[in-house]
């Protein structure tokens, strides 16, 4: 599901007074940090992600791979942090119409 701009904005509203659920450290991208990363997305649908100590090309890189790996759509990507989205088909808690 792409996200059009109005839910874009819809979402990074809500997530500006969130705190990263998640947060890659030194060792950059490992797959402990991926499987936390479908855990909390597929609790919280909207997660904020803080990637310490990495340039901005690795940035891009490790929030495409995070995107790929839990088929979350990126939200918004600020300096150190993105916020990802990907609804629950069940019971979601956004409605996005």
């Amino acid at each position: 599901m792409a996200l059009t701009n109005p839910q874009r904005k819809f979402l990074r509203g809500i997530a500006q007074q969130m705190r990263p659920v998640v947060m890659v450290g030194q060792h950059g991208l490992t797959e402990s940090v991926l499987e936390e990363l479908e855990i909390a997305v597929d609790h919280h649908e909207l997660v904020k992600v803080k990637i310490a100590g990495a340039d901005r090309e690795a940035r891009r890189a490790m929030i495409e791979r995070m995107c790929e790996y839990t088929g979350a759509e990126l939200v918004h990507s600020i300096g150190h942090t993105a916020t990802l989205f990907r609804q629950h088909p069940e019971k979601s808690d956004f409605e996005l119409d």
